[in-house]
């Protein structure tokens, strides 16, 4: 376990990171496309990580590798860039699946948005999770000096037990494609002198 390297993904990392990332968000990506097809939902989150200048794409990925494999990726973007990075996921809901795509925002400026974690069943249990987010508060809070943010159910107490003890706190509450979710940041502690 101790050979687990966390990094910047790479468009060869796409398919890895679809199949990770799907465990974070089948249900709102299903119900993105309008319909309820695991396999329409994979090829939907593939070519969008595959391409660049969107929300999804590898380019807005880390992922962490044990022995050369892929076992975990999260998803992270500048809020700030939520919108432009929609369009053209937006376009491509509208042309293929001729469903209305007007979700609520998820994040905003300010904030660098934590949109989804996944880890491979087979290494769940093992910290690996809190591992990716403890390098990513590492890298944008700690080094950057930004603040992080992310979105969780209501009805996952334990995702939200694991951030709490990562030192997120609560800051207000957001509805995402019907769902009541709790808006949890992170940022940097000013020094007490």
């Amino acid at each position: 376990m101790t050979s687990i390297k966390i990094r910047k993904a790479d468009r060869e990392d796409s398919a890895a990171i679809a199949t990770c990332l799907l465990l974070a968000m089948e249900e709102i990506v299903c119900e993105f496309i309008g319909q309820r097809d695991p396999n329409k939902a994979k090829e939907f989150l593939l070519h969008f990580i595959e391409q660049e200048h969107n929300q999804y794409s590898y380019q807005n990925c880390f992922v962490a590798e044990d022995d050369h494999q892929v076992i975990a990726a999260v998803n992270i973007y500048d809020g700030s860039q939520l919108n432009p990075l929609r369009v053209p996921i937006s376009q491509y809901i509208k042309t293929h699946f001729k469903t209305d795509f007007n979700p609520e925002d998820e994040t905003q400026p300010g904030e660098y948005y934590i949109d989804s974690l996944g880890v491979n069943p087979n290494q769940q249990g093992k910290g690996i999770g809190a591992r990716m987010l403890k390098f990513l508060i590492n890298y944008y809070v700690n080094q950057n000096g930004k603040t992080m943010g992310l979105l969780v159910d209501e009805e996952n107490p334990k995702a939200k037990k694991l951030y709490l003890k990562l030192g997120f706190k609560s800051v207000g509450q957001k509805i995402l494609v019907g769902k009541r979710m709790e808006h949890l940041q992170i940022k940097l502690r000013a020094e007490s002198f």
